[in-house]
């Protein structure tokens, strides 16, 4: 078969949110990755951003299951369901058969999540699926040149996992991951809240919280900002008023993980391309990129140029766009195997 005849599907399958990408057609979904189920009739109920607004606030019959953890499938029966219901509801499951997929997942997935990740690809019909790390997708989404011989780090801060990158002369030369992200915050605000104010509050209270007050740095018009919980020793609804400096607190510490990781890589990185980091500094991608002085945070204890990705939230998919050419020739040269069956083996040659 022609690739011309194949449709080409893009997927970044994120701990937050699941973005799909078809050849010709653009996103064509960007929805929180979480699904609601009936337990008693076992059918679901809702998903994506229906389902992310009934969190919190359903009875125990209602059972919220959130597919892909930290980047991974920990439930593959229903991550498939996950994406059966969203292409059929973009009228577009034909779409899946004899496909070329791309799924972009985290730097230290390990072979048997990827053989998961490939699987639900080929259960429902793809004829070939690539499998690439995200964060070498969101540097090309970031508008990178990788494809030269010169030293590019990548901070992808998502929300299950950040991923930390040098990428040279194409491909990915060293990468770390670990699982201090979106989520993470938002946990670490909860508990500050609840050992500070005696306070229990919901994550999506603490999403909220990041993003209106979030910080890394001093910013013009601090403010505060009320939240309602339940008091930990009445049982009672309780509010506590909370400031921008007590949530940059609490993710100042945080990003000190993800700062560690950043050295551990650079004390392994080839002298020739720290020098070009020196000159070109990173390149930060990933929703927790948007949290204000992000940029400041990482110049001011690397000395180094930073800046932030034009498209942050879409920037994976962005990049698996641009990576379908690749894909295309590798196809043509016979990179992948012969044949479907070839493919379905799940043989080395069938990602990258």
């Amino acid at each position: 078969m022609k690739n011309e005849d194949r449709t080409f599907i893009a997927l970044d399958l994120g701990t937050s949110n699941i973005l799909a990408f078809v050849a010709k057609q653009g996103i064509v979904y960007n929805e929180p990755s979480i699904m609601a189920y009936d337990m008693i009739t076992n059918n679901l109920t809702a998903l994506g951003q229906e389902a992310y607004d009934m969190m919190g606030k359903v009875h125990s019959n209602i059972k919220m299951v959130v597919p892909i953890r930290d980047g991974v499938i920990t439930d593959l029966d229903a991550a498939k369901d996950l994406l059966k219901h969203i292409f059929a509801k973009l009228q577009m499951l034909n779409d899946w058969k004899n496909s070329i997929i791309l799924l972009a997942c985290p730097s230290e997935v390990t072979e048997l999540e990827r053989e998961a990740l490939k699987q639900v690809a080929y259960d429902m019909g793809a004829e070939i699926v690539v499998i690439e790390e995200e964060v070498k997708m969101a540097a090309l989404g970031a508008g990178l040149n990788i494809d030269i011989p010169k030293g590019n780090v990548v901070i992808d801060i998502g929300g299950g996992t950040t991923d930390i990158a040098i990428i040279s002369a194409g491909d990915v030369v060293i990468s770390k991951s670990v699982k201090v992200a979106g989520n993470a915050f938002d946990e670490e605000i909860k508990k500050y809240i609840r050992s500070e104010y005696n306070v229990t509050i919901g994550s999506k209270t603490a999403e909220n919280l990041k993003k209106e007050l979030g910080s890394l740095a001093k910013y013009k018009g601090e403010k505060t900002m009320s939240v309602f919980g339940r008091d930990i020793v009445s049982g009672l609804p309780k509010e506590a008023v909370i400031s921008s400096e007590e949530v940059r607190n609490v993710l100042v510490n945080a990003f000190s993980k993800i700062t560690d990781l950043v050295i551990e890589i650079m004390e392994n990185t080839p002298p020739e391309l720290a020098g070009d980091i020196i000159s070109h500094g990173f390149t930060i991608c990933g929703g927790g990129s948007l949290i204000r002085g992000v940029k400041e945070y990482f110049n001011g204890i690397f000395s180094v140029p930073c800046s932030i990705s034009p498209n942050p939230l879409t920037g994976v998919v962005e990049g698996a766009k641009n990576f379908q050419r690749v894909i295309n020739n590798r196809i043509e040269s016979g990179y992948y195997g012969k044949n479907a069956k070839d493919a379905k083996k799940g043989s080395q040659s069938n990602y990258i």
